[in-house]
């Protein structure tokens, strides 16, 4: 049920989201924290921060975001390509259409072995940070961070490279609660790029 006050926090979070670059759950909690509301207030559900967060963008970035946004789908294909053999698929702001200049690029690879990602960017001397996120069902993921510059916003991006196992791949493919994908190949990925004319 989506009360005023769920949609205040939703309009703050968006901003916070926009301007900052936050993730959405960071974002939520910092939006409570701003308003000077209790830790225990009940937060907006993710649909309803999207749709503020496709309001913030037409609001205030329409005409930045869309060259942004096609940026950055560029750049996570060059990264998809180098890592076809571990079935990549772009989730996140980048693969919903909601990212700015800002966000970072999340890619799920699915491996045979949890390692050979790993072992991959050693050979071709990548620099990357490991580190621990929430994966697509709230379990912790193992993710490989590196920086990487785009050359058409001249910006170094976060590329973060979430580690799955290969038989997650069969429930990653569901519709969410929109019908829509949650994440994408890269097949997905260049039709998108197609579709979307240049801003």
């Amino acid at each position: 049920m989506h009360t005023p006050l769920s949609e205040e926090i939703a309009h703050t979070t968006a901003r916070l989201v926009v301007e900052e670059g936050l993730e959405w759950g960071p974002a939520k909690r910092r939006a409570l924290r701003q308003m000077g509301l209790p830790a225990r207030t009940p937060l907006p559900d993710n649909d309803l921060v999207e749709g503020a967060v496709r309001e913030y963008i037409q609001l205030f970035c329409a005409e930045t975001q869309p060259r942004e946004l096609r940026a950055l789908r560029q750049l996570a294909l060059v990264w998809m390509e180098r890592m076809a053999a571990f079935r990549p698929h772009l989730a996140g702001a980048v693969w919903h259409g909601t990212a700015t200049r800002l966000s970072d690029i999340y890619l799920q690879l699915f491996c045979d072995d949890p390692k050979s990602a790993e072992i991959a960017l050693i050979d071709h001397h990548v620099d990357y940070e490991p580190r621990t996120v929430t994966g697509f069902h709230g379990e912790s993921v193992e993710a490989l961070s590196v920086g990487s510059k785009s050359p058409e916003l001249n910006e170094m991006i976060g590329v973060h490279l979430m580690i799955y196992d290969l038989d997650d791949l069969r429930g990653a493919l569901r519709p969410d609660s929109r019908g829509r994908a949650p994440r994408g190949d890269m097949t997905a990925l260049r039709r998108l790029l197609e579709e979307t004319p240049v801003p």
